[in-house]
């Protein structure tokens, strides 16, 4: 029930005693259904509302279809008062309990966006056990997705008494945008089996895709596309562009372009920005800024995040020249105000290439404060090239901005220390300490067979745990004969030189190396989704197994791919 309620609804009358159908001696004997019938279709240019004013003006009492009908109305109309308004009237006349008029109070305050309340009354109507319909179960598990309250919504999709594919597509939306990716893939598996008579549809697999995407889950996002050519759906832009940025982010930037080049009917912008930004995420600047006058030669006109798509291709590239006059271009020529993301790249740009005072010149003429994303961008082109005074700088600007950003407190700790700064080492630890803010542990995730595997850094709880460390020093010892040396650069200061080497070689991306060789055929391609940035040691590591056991090896870290073949990376170092 609202926290308005009672509140008595005022409204004017503003019928015209002309009209035919209300005429003044007809309207005092019109009995409720007529004036029902009215109410869901009124006379042009009358409002359900007004008709609604005039019918208790009348004295003529609302039934059970009365506000149903009204309900209905102000999901059609953001001018209309809110429904707490109407559910005043409703409760005031002993009709707010009614299955019908609670249904469209819930469908109502959803369509308002007050889903608190809608979550209120459906759970007023479970306590009264009215049968609601099945959109009304739709809505408040959509509504309660939508702000975030995931485990409500998740009981009430497990209570439904059906579902249909709005359903289920809902539930996997909503686990893709809170982030529980693996759960949204988990829940679509459970749809097949349990309610195989449901059909996915576009919507369905358009929220499968993505999940598949942010996981790297190849193997998941290629059956999808194999479903879709089974049952003969048409791959539009919204299929296309999922099918595109699915392939990107899963390493396999040869089927994005093959999707893209085959994908029927006109391209819209999402479909050229997804391309593109494919491109620049596997490090081909180029290859981007050449998609990108493409699309302008075919009259196609960027938005905001094309421009970004391209900007961070010039990053990942060292296009400093292309990067510069796109940026200078985005007001003059394509009528786009650059926002922080578009400066953020700018810096890095300038910061990656060694250009570290014109970053700075960039960061002091922005429009806007510097967030999390500008002072990362300059710290990472600092620490590139040495510029110890740009990175403390940098991070304590970060810890100010994120004081739980963990890595940000290990950087600093570690610039003092290679400074010599052991007093200001030991207060940025007790700082850490003091505020619980504990390392994020590096991770990686690997698909064999349809089947997510998940490592973290020095990891012995999985169930082959023994066999996996057993390959790695294998793996390990066979590098160092071929010239590898460990770099512990930038391993926690605290540990001795032996400890750091350990550290090293227990990082989540070696772990999965070595169990992607115990389960797959010599030559086999593998790929490994990280959740930080690759280290420089493993770095070095990857390009030496790519070579002295001729793999191909696809690592997509939380900045870019990288693509490790014969001995050498597709970053060139640059990353």
């Amino acid at each position: 029930m609202p926290p308005s309620l009672p509140v008595v609804l005022r409204l004017k009358p503003v019928i015209s005693t002309t009209h035919p159908t209300l005429h003044l001696h007809h309207r005092r004997t019109l009995p409720t259904f007529t004036w029902n019938n009215i109410l869901r279709r009124p006379p042009s240019p009358h409002s359900p509302l007004s008709v609604y004013s005039l019918m208790r003006r009348h004295l003529v009492p609302p039934d059970f279809h009365t506000f149903p009908f009204l309900l209905s109305s102000l999901s059609l109309s953001p001018s209309l008062p809110f429904p707490s308004d109407i559910h005043a009237q409703a409760f005031l006349l002993n009709l707010s309990t009614h299955p019908h008029t609670q249904t469209s109070l819930i469908h109502a305050y959803s369509s308002r966006g007050d889903f608190d309340c809608a979550r209120r009354v459906f759970e007023e109507a479970r306590k009264y056990r009215c049968v609601l319909d099945l959109a009304s179960w739709n809505a408040v598990v959509s509504g309660c997705l939508k702000v975030g309250l995931l485990a409500y919504a998740r009981k009430a999709f497990d209570e439904m008494p059906e579902r249909n594919v709005r359903s289920w597509s809902c539930m996997i939306h909503g686990y893709v945008r809170l982030g529980e990716h693996k759960e949204a893939l988990g829940l679509f598996r459970r749809m097949q089996v349990e309610e195989s008579w449901v059909m996915p549809n576009e919507f369905t697999l358009s929220g499968v895709l993505a999940a598949c995407g942010k996981l790297g889950a190849l193997e998941h996002g290629k059956w999808v596309q194999e479903y879709i050519d089974r049952c003969g759906m048409e791959v539009d832009v919204v299929l296309g562009t999922c099918l595109i940025d699915m392939y990107s982010k899963c390493g396999c930037i040869d089927r994005a372009l093959s999707v893209f080049r085959t994908l029927k009917g006109v391209k819209d912008v999402t479909v050229w920005t997804a391309m593109i930004s494919g491109l620049a995420m596997h490090g081909l600047g180029n290859e981007s800024f050449t998609l990108f006058s493409e699309m302008c030669k075919c009259g196609v006109k960027p938005n905001a995040v094309t421009i970004l798509g391209v900007l961070c291709g010039c990053v990942h590239g060292g296009l400093v020249t292309e990067g510069e006059e796109l940026f200078g271009k985005m007001k003059e020529v394509y009528g786009l105000d650059p926002m922080i993301q578009h400066y953020g790249c700018l810096i890095d740009l300038y910061a990656r290439a060694g250009s570290i005072d014109k970053a700075w010149d960039v960061v002091r003429s922005m429009p806007m404060e510097p967030d999390v994303l500008i002072w990362g961008a300059l710290l990472s082109g600092a620490r590139t090239h040495g510029d110890r005074q740009t990175c403390e700088t940098a991070l304590r600007r970060i810890i100010e901005l994120d004081p739980s950003n963990s890595a940000a407190y290990v950087l600093l700790s570690n610039l003092y220390a290679k400074m010599g700064r052991w007093v200001d080492v030991r207060s940025v630890r007790d700082l850490m300490e003091a505020r619980g803010v504990s390392k994020v542990p590096g991770c990686s995730l690997v698909e064999l067979n349809g089947v997510l595997h998940e490592f973290f850094v020095g990891d012995d709880t999985h169930p082959e745990s023994r066999e996996i460390f057993m390959m790695l020093d294998e793996i390990m010892l066979k590098l160092k004969k071929e010239g590898y040396v460990g770099n512990t650069n930038e391993v926690l200061l605290d540990l001795d030189e032996e400890g750091k080497e350990v550290a090293l070689s227990l990082h989540s991306e070696k772990l999965a190396i070595a169990f992607c060789f115990l389960k797959t055929t010599p030559g086999t391609p593998i790929r490994i989704i990280k959740n930080l940035r690759i280290c420089a040691d493993c770095h070095v590591a990857m390009k030496m197994i790519s070579k002295v056991y001729e793999r191909e090896i696809v690592v997509r870290d939380c900045n870019r791919f990288h693509h490790f073949h014969g001995g050498v990376c597709s970053c060139k170092d640059f990353w």
